[in-house]
């Protein structure tokens, strides 16, 4: 929903744990995404395998991973920036900011004009 008021014509894959994120990421090797964003506490797998089987993928080893979660835990963001993921979102406490914070991203790769 935040990634949709960020910018109305993004076209947003959602998975509903990691290993359906995987599959979905796999299904075609054709599909690069321009961004991925993970959650650190999904069912199945934690956001960290989840990451790390990502960077394990050739065609999917450029693309900026975002991992978020409601704790900003230094040692957790270290060790997902140390794995492989561009930046960290902790998660805040309205959807207005998350829209906010969403679309500075999305600027920053030039998907979107502010």
């Amino acid at each position: 929903m935040a990634l949709k008021d960020a910018y109305p014509a993004i076209h947003c894959i959602f998975a509903n744990d990691g290993p359906d994120a995987l599959q979905k990421l796999t299904a075609h090797t054709s599909f690069i995404p321009s961004l991925i964003f993970i959650d650190m506490n999904m069912p199945f797998m934690d956001g960290m395998q989840c990451l790390q089987e990502i960077k394990k993928l050739q065609h999917l080893k450029s693309v900026p991973v975002y991992m978020y979660s409601t704790s900003g835990d230094s040692a957790v963001v270290n060790s997902v920036k140390k794995a492989g993921a561009l930046g960290f979102i902790v998660k805040p406490p309205s959807i207005k900011k998350l829209t906010e914070t969403l679309s500075e991203i999305l600027h920053h790769h030039k998907l979107i004009s502010l």
